[in-house]
């Protein structure tokens, strides 16, 4: 029985790691190519054993305006998941406490996600541009404002309704309000789900490529847009492609480390009551 239980782990740690190698295998070719040079990045059969360098990594940020773009990037991300949350932690709090009809207010939300983006691209390019609001940043948070927040929402609602209302009737027995209650008593408990919640509303918001191609130019232009343009009359420079794309990668895992106890127990905790 112990030579067949140790057997059944060998078995399973092996089809793990084998998994992950499987999902991983591009990130590590990604980043195998930025280390190497532009020479090597295109020899095939492809040299295991080339010289690593970071020559790539300096072209990509002394030059091409990439940080900018970067800082474009993290501005707009960083903005629009802060008052995504904000409000729609307030809007969801509501929905699970005093609203009448929960189920279809939820319906509603999510009927507002199933809109594809693309059908929504000429409606906001129109406002955007008689709003005189083109290559901004304000142009970018107004539409990713559009996906994240109802988002927001819809998670959050099924937090705030795993948080026993009991908690608020203590709280208005003690003489608190309604927004005292709110801030003081629950929005701590629904913490971790607001923080899970606002990780994935800024990777969203990160990776947005269709809205950031047409409603900016130069000034505005963010990551995705600026590595999809990153090629020249020599063709697509792919080891500084790759470097970009590493150092496009660097927000999300430094934001998932840094909130990684927020992040787990924030998707373990609407499914407790």
């Amino acid at each position: 029985m112990k030579r067949k239980h140790l057997m059944g782990t060998v078995f399973i740690h092996i089809g793990l790691i084998a998994t992950s190698l499987f999902f991983l295998l591009p990130l590590l070719w990604i980043l195998r190519t930025s280390l190497i040079s532009k020479v090597e990045a295109y020899q095939i059969p492809p040299n295991w054993f080339a010289s690593l360098t970071l020559e790539n990594y300096r072209n990509v940020l002394s030059g091409n305006d990439f940080l900018t773009y970067f800082f474009n990037s993290f501005g707009v991300s960083l903005i629009t998941t802060i008052i995504a949350v904000i409000f729609g932690a307030m809007a969801s709090y509501w929905v699970a406490r005093f609203a009448i009809k929960v189920d279809t207010i939820k319906i509603s939300i999510l009927l507002i996600q199933m809109i594809p983006p693309v059908v929504m691209i000429i409606p906001f390019s129109m406002i955007i541009s008689k709003m005189k609001l083109s290559d901004t940043w304000l142009s970018l948070i107004i539409t990713y404002m559009s996906f994240t927040l109802p988002y927001v929402m819809w998670t959050l609602v099924g937090f705030f309704e795993s948080i026993p209302k009991d908690l608020d009737e203590a709280a208005k027995i003690d003489g608190c309000s309604s927004l005292q209650t709110y801030f003081k008593i629950v929005l701590p408990l629904a913490m971790p789900g607001i923080m899970s919640t606002a990780v994935y509303s800024f990777i969203v918001s990160w990776n947005e490529f269709m809205y950031a191609l047409n409603l900016t130019g130069l000034n505005a232009r963010t990551v995705p847009v600026a590595i999809a343009n990153m090629e020249t009359s020599q063709g697509v420079q792919i080891a500084e492609l790759c470097a970009s794309v590493m150092v496009g990668i660097i927000p999300i895992i430094i934001l998932s480390l840094f909130i990684k106890k927020y992040l787990v127990s924030g998707l373990t905790f609407g499914a407790v009551k």
